[in-house]
C-alpha cells in the first residue's frame, strides 16, 4: 500500500471527552472516529488492527476444531423469553419492535440463538461435540459508555459455543478453548494473565477471565507472584485467619463519638487501629407470592472488618442472599432503632440474621456501632457479649499481603483489562430452551454447553495502553496495521531516493511484508511524527546523503535512535525481525 492511495487522518490534539491513553490515541491516529455515544466508525488504519486481530483468533479458533458461522444481529424475542434474559438482563439489553409490534432484540451475545440451532441440527450422541463460533457486532446499552473501544456499546466480539454429550466431555472441551485463548494471547505479543473468574450473569461454575495487564485497567488481577495462582477480585477467596481468636481483655462500653459515623472517623477519634472496628452493612431479602408480591423480608446483618470491603459476588452465593438488596432506611431503622453510621450486632428492635466474615469471627475487644447515633460500643467480644455468629463466611475483596489459597506465598493485586473469557455452562441454557439428544441408550438427554468470549475491538484498545509513549502507539508486530514503513526523503526531488524506495518497497511486498511506503512527499519531522503516532514498528528513512554512502537508516518504534544498514540486507534485515 501507497500512503497517497490510503486515508491517513492524523490530529495533533485528542478531543476533549478522550480520557485514557487508548482512546486519544486511537482518535489521534485517526483508527477511529466517534458518531454518538459509545459508537465508532473504524476508519481504514483501525479496520487494519481489527482485522489482523480477526485472522489470528480466526486461525487459532479453526486449528482448535471450532466451525464458523454468523447469528443475526436482531433476534426474535421469543428465544430470550424461554431462558427468561429478556426481562432479566435489564435496560443493557437493546429492545426493539418491527412493524408489526413483535420484540426483537439487538444481540449482545448469541447463547439463544446458537441453542436454537443445536437442538434442531443435534440429534443423536453421535453428532456431538460440536463448536460453533462467529466474529460479530453486538451492542449493550451500556449506562456510561466510555474510555472509545474500551466500553463502547457497539462492539465486535468472537463468541463461540460449545455443546457436549456429557459433562466430562462438555470440560474437555471447555480446556482445548482456555489452551487456545492461551495461543491466541501469546501471538498477540501482549503481557496478559488467564485468572480464575466468577461466571456472572451467564451462568455457570468453572471460567477463566484472559486479563491484559495496564495500570488503567478496570479490573483488580490477584495473583501469587510465588506460584501460579491468579484469580479475579470477585472470585479470590480471602483465608480464614490462622491465628486463634484472642482472649478479651477490656470491657464493653458505650463511648461517644459525635458525627463519627464511619469505622475510619471512629478509629481516627479513638486512636485505634482501624482493624480492630467492625462495620455493619445491612442486607434484605424478599419472599414473593406468585404474583409478584412481597409476602415476606428478611433482614441480614453482615459484619467485615473496618479496613475490608464486601465482595458482592461473594455474598450473592450465600444460602438466602442468592437476590439480595441493601436494605431500606425505614427497614434499618425498624430492626437497629438507628440511622445508617451507628448500626452494630448489639441491642437489636427485632431479630436479623447475622454472618460475620471470617477475620471478625477470630476479634476481640473489637468497636462496633451502638445502635444510637453519636455513640459506638468498644471491647465487643464473642461469647460474652453476643452470641457466637451462627454463620462465618468469606464476606470480602482479598488485599495485597493475604495468603494465596494454594498455600504458596502472598497475593499481590495488579490491574488488568479484560479481553477474553471462558465459560463451562453446563445446562442452563439447554434445559431453558429443551435442547437434547438422544444418547447411545436412545435416551434423551441435555446437552452440555461452554461459552467463549474475546473483545475484538475492545482488543487494540487494550494493547495501546500497554504499548505507548509520549510520542504514540508502539504496536506489537502482529497487530500493527503496517508492519513496516518506509519514508523516502524528497524524492520529487532525488530521483534515486524514489527508485531505491520503490525497489525496497516491491522487493517487501514480494516477501509478504505487510509495508506501506509513504510517497505524500511531507517534511521529514511530519512524516516521522504522523508513523510514530500511528505506532508502526518497523521504519526505513531513505535519504540521498545516506544513499551516497550506501546504506539505510532503519529504527524500531522503541529504538531512541536509528541504526545504518547497507541497502542490500536492510530487506534480509527485516524479515529477520519479522520472524523473531
Amino acid at each position: 500500500m501507497k500512503a497517497s492511495q490510503f486515508l491517513i487522518s492524523t490530529l495533533k490534539e485528542a478531543p476533549a471527552d478522550a480520557e485514557v491513553a487508548s482512546h486519544k490515541l486511537m482518535m489521534r491516529a485517526g483508527m477511529i472516529k466517534k458518531l454518538g455515544a459509545g459508537i465508532y466508525t473504524y476508519m481504514p488504519m483501525g479496520l487494519r488492527v481489527i482485522r489482523k486481530v480477526e485472522a489470528i483468533v480466526r486461525e487459532e479458533m479453526n486449528r482448535a476444531g471450532a466451525v464458523e458461522c454468523t447469528m443475526p444481529v436482531v433476534q426474535p424475542a421469543e428465544l430470550w423469553q424461554e431462558t427468561g434474559r429478556f426481562d432479566k438482563m435489564g435496560p443493557e439489553l437493546l429492545r426493539i419492535k418491527d412493524r408489526h409490534d413483535r420484540d426483537f432484540v439487538i444481540q449482545p451475545t448469541s447463547e439463544e440463538v446458537v441453542t436454537d440451532i443445536a437442538r434442531q441440527e443435534i440429534k443423536s450422541y453421535k453428532q456431538l461435540p460440536k463448536n460453533l463460533y462467529q466474529i460479530q457486532t453486538k451492542f449493550r446499552d451500556e449506562r456510561r459508555p466510555r474510555f472509545g473501544l474500551m466500553r463502547g456499546r457497539e462492539f465486535i466480539m468472537k463468541d463461540a459455543y460449545s455443546f457436549d454429550r456429557d459433562q466430562e466431555s462438555a470440560k474437555a472441551s471447555y480446556q482445548v478453548m482456555a489452551g487456545a485463548y492461551r495461543k491466541i494471547f501469546d501471538r498477540f505479543g501482549l503481557r496478559y494473565r488467564a485468572v480464575a473468574a466468577d461466571s456472572g450473569a451467564i451462568g455457570g461454575d468453572l471460567s477463566e477471565e484472559f486479563q491484559v495487564i495496564a495500570s488503567t485497567g478496570e479490573d483488580a488481577i490477584i495473583y501469587c507472584p510465588t506460584s501460579d495462582y491468579a484469580a479475579n477480585i470477585e472470585k479470590a477467596e480471602a483465608l480464614a485467619p490462622v491465628a486463634p481468636r484472642g482472649s478479651a481483655q477490656a470491657a464493653m462500653e458505650k463511648i461517644a463519638t459525635p458525627g463519627k459515623s464511619t469505622c475510619e472517623d471512629v478509629a481516627a477519634l479513638l486512636n485505634v487501629p482501624l482493624q480492630t472496628t467492625v462495620k455493619s452493612l445491612v442486607l434484605a431479602t424478599d419472599e414473593k407470592d406468585e404474583q409478584g408480591s412481597v409476602k415476606k423480608t428478611t433482614v441480614w446483618l453482615l459484619l467485615l472488618r473496618g479496613d475490608h470491603d464486601m465482595n458482592e459476588v461473594k455474598v450473592g452465593k450465600l444460602p438466602g442472599l442468592a437476590d439480595f438488596r441493601f436494605a431500606t432506611v425505614p427497614e434499618i431503622e425498624a430492626h437497629f432503632g438507628a440511622k445508617p453510621g451507628y448500626l452494630g450486632p448489639i441491642g437489636l428492635k427485632q431479630p436479623v440474621k447475622i454472618v460475620a466474615d471470617r477475620e471478625v469471627a477470630v476479634m476481640a475487644d473489637w468497636i462496633c456501632g451502638a445502635n444510637e447515633e453519636d455513640f459506638h460500643i468498644r471491647g465487643v467480644n464473642w461469647g460474652r457479649d453476643l452470641p457466637e455468629p451462627a454463620v462465618v463466611a468469606d464476606l470480602r475483596n482479598v488485599v495485597a499481603g493475604d495468603a494465596s489459597p494454594d498455600g504458596k506465598g502472598v497475593l499481590a493485586i495488579e490491574r488488568g483489562i479484560e479481553v477474553g473469557h471462558v465459560f463451562y455452562l453446563g445446562t442452563k441454557y439447554s434445559k431453558a430452551m429443551n435442547a437434547t439428544f438422544l444418547d447411545v441408550n436412545g435416551k434423551p438427554q441435555f446437552m452440555e454447553m461452554g461459552c467463549y468470549g474475546i473483545g475484538i475491538t475492545r482488543l487494540p484498545a487494550a494493547a495501546i495502553e500497554q504499548n505507548h509513549d509520549d510520542k504514540g502507539i508502539i504496536w506489537p508486530d502482529a497487530l500493527a496495521p503496517f508492519t513496516v514503513v518506509l519514508c523516502p526523503i524528497s524524492p520529487d526531488r532525488f530521483a534515486d531516493v524514489k527508485a531505491a524506495a520503490d525497489t525496497l518497497y516491491a522487493e517487501l511486498l514480494a516477501a509478504g511484508v505487510d509495508v506501506i511506503l509513504d510517497d505524500r512527499n511531507e517534511r521529514p519531522g511530519a512524516m516521522f511524527a504522523d508513523w510514530e503516532l500511528i505506532g508502526v514498528p518497523h521504519r526505513v528513512t531513505i535519504g540521498d546523503r545516506a544513499l551516497k554512502e550506501g546504506v539505510v537508516e532503519y529504527q524500531h518504534r522503541r529504538d531512541t535512535e536509528a541504526t545504518k544498514v547497507p541497502v542490500g540486507e536492510i530487506a534480509a534485515l527485516l524479515r529477520a525481525r519479522l520472524q523473531a
